[in-house]
């Protein structure tokens, strides 16, 4: 195994920190123009989500296979490569004579955009020594985090300046340019170096699987997560995928017997350690997911006002970036493991905040910064580095093992969002119910509302509500909306905060392992 230790790796650190925080914008940017976007085409919301499911497709399919190949063919050059795609992707996003078009783009895109962390993080661990790798992990890890919180008002942002969603696409040419460039001249290359044939037939079934699994998950209900997962659009390619998957591991199983070279390594799979990295990661998913509701609940539950609610979720962005730096230092310090222990903490914290407690703004700012904290540090460098500890015992690529924990957390990141949804769907589905109760039927026409769309209702009552001249009756019903509203989003920080338990208690497990 080829391992190039350097004094000094600034100079790449900042090139994939950029390329990661470029990368990781992109699902969040675009969700702003959204609407623009669909109207530009003259596409349904419905088809017009695909741009931003195909995207999250496109990074679960790659994430674990360019992780091997960066271990194998050499960081730096399947670093340039995902950059090329990346920007190539974007280019022809903003060049779109067509919706079609718009969709194939946006998935070059993903095949570029989801190798980019994998790539730094395990070029990091291939070139620090050990008592640097937590500080460069955590530097990358709370851009990781950061783009995810700061990419809709970012977006909402360009889009405000330039009045065209073109431009959310067009700013990522110049960047991509440049770190191809840099990338190039900077970067020193290492590789793991393999001389076995790669493991194509492994390849192919992992992508099947993966597509198959996470196209179920995209299509299920939010309003009702158990009966939608009995659909049968999704019950049938999550089984078809689950097969697929079963069957891949048994053949990496059958190429590791053969002295191959699997895409996965089933020893690595095998050892509980990383098996509980893994939970982890998907843990780390759901962690995301809660913090990625926020700015709605600072409109539907504080009241906030969409043109100033990204104020209110500044503290957030910033604290999860914090969070990442300073989770990089308590991994050199302490260990990942502690680390972790510590984030699940911050995190309980911070999720029960909101539902027992949070009744004013300063109260939410402190919140915010707690669970901000907490996903910073986990989604830093602790759980990267067990990761890398994990395939180096075996010998094992450090990029296959960080894809395929990239991929799990790809996973809880696309179904606890789904989960979350339905609890904020059935909060919404009590405005109406809660709003007659306490001021009767006559005091808003609820003859329009459709109540299958439950976020179109609410935006129906608000703007009725906002139409009352008699100011204090109009501030009262808007207290009892956030109320009936507020229910469902305590239920997901409740769910979060559990989240953060499970991830207090698989990091002591980990401790008694050691």
């Amino acid at each position: 195994m080829q391992r190039n230790i350097h004094s000094s790796q600034s100079w790449p650190i900042f090139l994939f920190t950029i390329g990661v925080f470029m990368a990781g914008l992109d699902n969040g940017i675009i969700s702003t123009a959204l609407t623009t976007i669909n109207e530009s085409f003259n596409v349904s919301p419905s088809w017009g989500a695909w741009s931003i499911t195909l995207y999250t497709l496109g990074v679960a399919i790659s994430v674990p296979i360019i992780g091997k190949f960066a271990d194998r063919y050499g960081r730096r050059r399947l670093f340039i490569i995902e950059i090329f795609l990346f920007g190539l992707g974007s280019l022809l996003v903003a060049l779109s004579p067509n919706f079609i078009f718009l969709l194939a783009a946006r998935f070059i895109q993903a095949i570029g955009g989801g190798g980019i962390f994998i790539i730094g993080s395990s070029h990091v661990l291939a070139t620090l020594p050990k008592e640097k790798q937590g500080r460069a992990l955590g530097i990358l890890g709370g851009m990781h985090g950061l783009s995810a919180v700061a990419g809709p008002n970012l977006g909402a942002i360009i889009l405000t300046m330039t009045g065209s969603w073109q431009w959310l696409f067009l700013i990522n040419i110049p960047i991509a340019i440049f770190l191809i460039i840099f990338g190039f001249l900077k970067i020193p290359e290492t590789k793991v170096g393999y001389t076995k044939p790669l493991d194509g037939q492994g390849i192919l079934y992992l992508s099947i699987g993966i597509l198959a699994m996470m196209f179920s998950i995209t299509n299920m209900d939010s309003s009702s997560f158990l009966l939608g997962f009995l659909d049968i659009r999704v019950l049938i390619p999550f089984i078809f995928g689950l097969g697929v998957l079963f069957v891949f591991l048994s053949h990496e199983q059958e190429q590791e017997a053969r002295g191959g070279d699997p895409i996965i390594s089933y020893s690595l799979l095998k050892t509980k350690k990383f098996q509980l990295t893994l939970i982890l990661g998907l843990l780390s998913g759901g962690f995301l997911a809660g913090i990625i509701f926020i700015p709605s609940y600072v409109q539907q539950v504080l009241l906030i006002p969409a043109e100033k609610a990204g104020f209110w979720v500044t503290p957030l962005a910033l604290a999860s970036g914090i969070g990442a730096g300073v989770g990089g230092v308590l991994t050199d310090k302490i260990g990942a493991v502690r680390t972790i222990i510590f984030s699940g903490a911050i995190g309980v914290a911070g999720f029960f905040l909101f539902p027992l407690w949070v009744d004013e703004l300063w109260i939410f700012v402190i919140a915010s910064i707690l669970a901000g904290i907490g996903l910073g540090i986990l989604l830093g460098a602790p759980l990267n580095v067990l990761v890398g500890e994990s395939a180096r015992r075996i010998r094992e690529g450090e990029g296959s093992a960080l894809g395929t924990l990239s991929l799990i957390r790809q996973v809880g990141l696309t179904l606890f969002p789904t989960l979350y949804a339905g609890f904020i769907t059935s909060g919404l589905m009590n405005v109406e119910q809660k709003v007659v109760s306490v001021f009767g039927e006559e005091t808003l026409d609820f003859q329009d509302v459709d109540p299958d769309d439950t976020q179109e209702a609410y935006l129906y009552i608000i703007e009725q509500i906002e139409r009352i001249k008699d100011e204090t009756l109009q501030i009262d019903m808007l207290e009892v909306v956030s109320q009936a509203v507020n229910i469902g989003y305590d239920q997901m920080f409740m769910t979060s905060g559990v989240l953060s338990l499970i991830v207090i208690m698989t990091g002591c497990y980990l401790l008694v392992l050691r």
